[in-house]
């Protein structure tokens, strides 16, 4: 993939609160990172991501990577898989004691 011009994706992203850190997180591109507050960790991950987008393109395995976690290429531009559902299950486990 050759990004010859600024192209704008949107992905879900889920930030969640673990301890001290903000954490950030794209099921679209298993992409994760945290910050000190949920700013910092927006901020990291518009960065990262960028990162994560340069490298694939340098390694020259952007179409390979982007396909195995179910992106589609729609009029020349890739997009990330549908959110159909996003919800809370109780689940029963199994717990040693």
């Amino acid at each position: 993939m050759v990004i010859s011009k600024p192209s704008q994706i949107k992905l879900s992203v889920s930030i969640t609160k673990q301890g001290k850190r903000y954490v950030a997180y794209s099921p679209a591109l298993d992409f994760v990172t945290s910050g000190r507050s949920e700013t910092e960790a927006r901020k990291r991950f518009a960065e990262g991501v960028l990162l994560f987008l340069e490298g694939l393109e340098e390694m020259g395995t952007t179409e390979e990577v982007l396909k195995s976690l179910g992106w589609e290429r729609e009029r020349k531009q890739w997009q990330p898989p549908k959110i159909v559902s996003h919800s809370s299950m109780s689940l029963r486990i199994p717990v040693a004691v």
